[in-house]
């Protein structure tokens, strides 16, 4: 089988900015279920309310054959939390309080009742879900409030100073770091209600002035009718908003390209229980320590992010360019994106690679694996268990990308790779916001699922793959998935996907100490803690460890000189209490 020449296939790509209900695509059933109205359900589950990831058969078969699950597994349901979620205690406020913070903001924008306060107390990290399954609200707020203009959210930010109230800030709420609990009660300020907006478009400088409220589908809706795209589209990018984005220190899917949020970040305003801090869009400049980027990825410990100024891009969704390619081996893909990236002739957008196992567990499920078209791939060397799928696409101008596909393509070729058109590109497209929906049934059947990401050189990359993997496996009957979704001259990022049987009687203590063994060894084998999820309280353990003493009292101190209370999401990182 001769490798094709590169043929530059265009693809008319929109991103997605909703999904529907009763939908069947590439196999994704999407069915309405009934999810009782203020249950824990309706808190916990991923998503739109009317949208759901149907295990069919095939994945059924998948999940029973890897986990060695008996079949009544798949019918006894884990805690689906149908039940109505119960009344709170009191929130533990001065009436006072209250009052003050119902004049600020008007009494319809303070929510004290125990659904709206179980709602906000917590994201969607795996071990919020299994609280919420196990039918416990911890780490609740007592108060929910919904600012609706900066002044109010310095005043409300400011009340909690004079009277030592936490306060963590909210929006979409897909953090998967417990970043957003409040153990000892406070108030959740949540920015998506009102402060939702661009504020200002400029088309010469290419840059938007956006509130962190503004959900990423909205968000991008408004500059693509402008002829503009933000660039950065998470996984969560459906549910997720600008502020969680520049707090969190988040990466979109096509991050090689625009780059991390980050990058993106020219300017901000946050406010903080000294007053606001505020930095202008400057492209670049020497001023010392840049106070932006200190703000960005600090997760709500500092203030509260009120405004951003990112970049923007031309839309452009006729110039993308799809690529995939067989290797017969993870390494082989590895040499070829590395060469890509180094090669200094532009960037893919997306740039996926997945491990031999993640790759034959797609292959798998979409029925491909033992079919004519395999047992050929088999027969010159791309063999189940050393084969790597790669899924690519440039985008921008179009010369360019045509180009960097050219490149991309002849690099791919030189390291053995094989094309195969863009069919597997245009399916991972469509269905790349669905996923998520997905944990929701696996948990209903006792399987654990979670994901762990990080970053690391070039270097060190085999060693982490490697050693993170070894852990994972030593649990018997576990799935494994990785793949690269960000790579960078230097380095890239390895997304690990666990799959595995819960210890139903225990399953708390059972994820807690599985998953402290795995970051312990991301860590002892180079990897960072997070690539773009975050710290939260969940990875607060080893972050000392992961900057040293001296950068961690450095953090430590200019919360104290923003935050001189402690006010602002303590425990996040390991700072204050909670």
């Amino acid at each position: 089988m001769a490798p094709a020449p590169f043929d530059p296939v265009h693809l008319d790509l929109q991103v997605a900015a909703g999904t529907g209900a009763g939908a069947q695509e590439d196999g994704i059933q999407m069915q309405i279920r009934d999810v009782p109205t203020r249950s824990f359900r309706s808190i916990f589950k991923w998503g739109a309310p009317d949208v759901f990831y149907d295990v069919d058969d095939r994945l059924r078969g998948f999940i029973r054959d890897t986990l060695q699950l008996p079949e009544e597994r798949f019918s006894e349901l884990f805690h689906p939390g149908l039940e109505q979620v119960p009344d709170l205690p009191a929130p533990d406020l001065p009436e006072d309080t209250l009052a003050r913070l119902e004049a600020m903001v008007g009494a319809e924008n303070v929510a004290t009742d125990g659904y709206t306060r179980a709602e906000h107390c917590c994201g969607s990290a795996y071990l919020d879900l299994l609280r919420l399954r196990l039918g416990k609200v911890e780490g609740a707020p007592d108060a929910v409030v919904y600012p609706r203009t900066e002044d109010e959210v310095s005043a409300v930010v400011a009340l909690c100073h004079d009277r030592t109230i936490a306060l963590v800030p909210t929006g979409a709420r897909s953090s998967v770091t417990r970043g957003l609990e409040l153990p000892r009660g406070g108030i959740s300020l949540d920015l998506s209600r009102h402060l939702n907006r661009v504020l200002e478009l400029n088309e010469t400088s290419h840059t938007a002035r956006v509130q962190p409220g503004m959900g990423g589908p909205a968000y991008e809706q408004w500059l693509n009718a402008r002829g503009y795209t933000c660039g950065h589209f998470p996984q969560s990018f459906e549910f997720s908003s600008v502020g969680g984005w520049v707090a969190a220190r988040g990466a979109g899917q096509q991050s090689t390209h625009y780059g991390k949020i980050e990058d993106m970040v020219l300017g901000l305003r946050c406010a903080t229980p000294r007053g606001m801090l505020a930095t202008a869009p400057f492209p670049r400049a020497a001023l010392g320590p840049d106070f932006t980027q200190m703000v960005v990825g600090s997760e709500g410990t500092l203030g509260v992010i009120t405004e951003a100024t990112l970049k923007v891009w031309p839309h452009r969704p006729k110039s993308v360019l799809p690529m995939t390619f067989m290797f017969r081996s993870f390494e082989d893909g590895v040499t070829t994106i590395r060469t890509l990236l180094q090669a200094g002739i532009g960037r893919p957008g997306v740039c996926r690679l997945s491990d031999p196992e993640e790759t034959q567990a797609a292959l798998t499920l979409d029925g491909f694996a033992g079919g004519s078209v395999d047992r050929t791939l088999q027969r010159i060397g791309y063999r189940p268990g050393s084969r790597s799928l790669m899924i690519a696409a440039t985008e921008g101008d179009l010369a360019m990308a045509t180009a960097t596909a050219a490149r991309a393509h002849a690099i791919a070729i030189k390291q053995g790779g094989l094309p195969l058109g863009p069919k597997p590109l245009r399916a991972w497209w469509k269905r790349r916001f669905h996923d998520p929906y997905l944990r929701d049934d696996l948990m209903d059947y006792g399987v654990m699922t979670d994901t762990l990401e990080t970053a690391m050189t070039w270097s060190d990359l085999p060693q982490v793959w490697r050693g993170v993997r070894e852990v994972i496996k030593s649990r018997p009957n576990t799935a494994c998935l990785t793949h690269i979704s960000h790579a960078y001259e230097t380095g890239a990022n390895l997304y690990f996907i666990v799959i595995s049987a819960m210890d139903r009687e225990h399953p708390t203590r059972d994820y807690r100490e599985f998953h402290g063994r795995i970051v312990d060894a991301v860590v002892q084998h180079g990897g960072s803690l997070s690539h773009h999820h975050g710290v939260g309280r969940l990875f607060a353990p080893w972050y000392p460890q992961q900057v040293g003493e001296v950068a961690f009292e450095a953090y430590r101190g200019l919360k104290s000189a923003l935050d001189p209370h402690g006010i602002m999401n303590p425990g996040a990182y390991g700072l204050g209490t909670g």
